[in-house]
């Protein structure tokens, strides 16, 4: 650590705490998108992080890093999060349409997706020589999602030891724990992510080609070629909605629903990524209108030549965030 910045710091300079810090707070924010499975309360909880840190560096003593430091705030700020019970839960919001039965109500409505613009570069694309996952495999929807259903303290303990990589006496520090305690809570969170990692998928080049066959067909409304591109045993979910649709029946009903709606607007979809999966952000433009405004995050997730999951985010406020417009002329 630069010892002539950190004094700086102490002595009140933020623009050497700026730098001091600007390494980390990538992967910081990143860290905090995987505990909460939002990027907003992600983005909010690294500015706590960051305040607590300017206030606190003065009793830093340098027994550990200043990176481990940064993630025992960040990580203690993410568990005091998931456990209050006014947790920021985004409303249910009511459909346009009289949708069919779902399959299932989901809980993890709070879900957001992550740019990939965001992952790039960060630090923890390279883990310490204790992680299990993947850095790309440990930002998967399915994944985070399924953190999202732990308790809080087996999230944390299981990111920053089998995805981040820290040792368990570091992972104990962290969280102001025994060793004793972090292999006990890692091996309950272990067995709950048993069978959640998601399936083997195709090459780069055969995700591009599915990806843009979805695409043609979603924007032609074609319900046949879309079930075509599916799985028999996909998802259809839709965040902050709860409602889920499993399977190819399901999923076309819903479709017809849905297209019934669109009516004769014009669909257009532009792609991007996120979560590091194929993405489009869909626009729709009502007839004689100059432009098309957004209508929802389509993140696809496939397996083989096929499609297992279709997550419709629909929170078009995000769309900046992966380099979409707000609306396409």
């Amino acid at each position: 650590m630069d010892q002539d910045r950190l004094e700086r710091v102490r002595a009140g300079d933020g623009h050497a705490f700026a730098a001091l810090t600007e390494p980390y707070r990538r992967e910081l924010l990143v860290h905090c998108y995987r505990m909460l499975g939002s990027l907003t309360d992600a983005e909010d909880l690294l500015q706590e992080t960051l305040l607590a840190a300017w206030r606190g560096l003065a009793g830093f003593e340098g027994r550990s890093s200043l990176r481990s430091w940064l993630y025992r705030i960040a990580t203690n700020r993410c568990l005091n999060a998931m456990r209050a019970v006014n947790r920021r839960v985004p409303a249910e919001p009511t459909p346009p349409f009289q949708p069919p039965e779902p399959s299932r109500r989901g809980e993890i409505t709070w879900l957001q997706p992550c740019p990939d613009a965001l992952l790039d570069g960060i630090a923890d694309t390279a883990p310490g020589p204790e992680a299990r996952y993947q850095a790309a495999e440990a930002v998967e929807l399915a994944f985070v999602a399924a953190l999202q259903r732990m308790p809080p303290r087996q999230t944390a303990v299981l990111v920053l030891r089998d995805v981040l990589g820290f040792a368990t006496d570091e992972v104990a520090d962290i969280l102001d724990t025994t060793p004793t305690a972090v292999k006990g809570a890692l091996q309950r969170a272990r067995a709950a992510l048993d069978g959640e990692r998601p399936p083997p998928r195709p090459g780069a080049a055969a995700e591009r080609e599915l990806g843009r066959r979805f695409a043609e067909a979603y924007t032609a409304a074609d319900i046949d070629g879309l079930i075509a591109l599916l799985t028999d045993d996909a998802w259809l979910a839709m965040p902050p909605a709860p409602h889920e649709y499993h399977g190819t029946d399901a999923i076309a009903a819903f479709l017809r629903a849905s297209f019934a709606y669109r009516a004769d607007r014009t669909s257009h979809l532009v792609p991007t990524r996120a979560n590091g999966l194929p993405a489009y952000g869909t626009y729709l433009r009502e007839p004689g209108a100059p432009a098309a405004t957004p209508a929802g995050l389509l993140v696809l997730a496939s397996t083989g030549d096929r499609v297992h999951a279709v997550t419709r985010f629909h929170l078009d406020t995000l769309y900046p965030r992966f380099g979409l417009p707000t609306r396409l002329d």
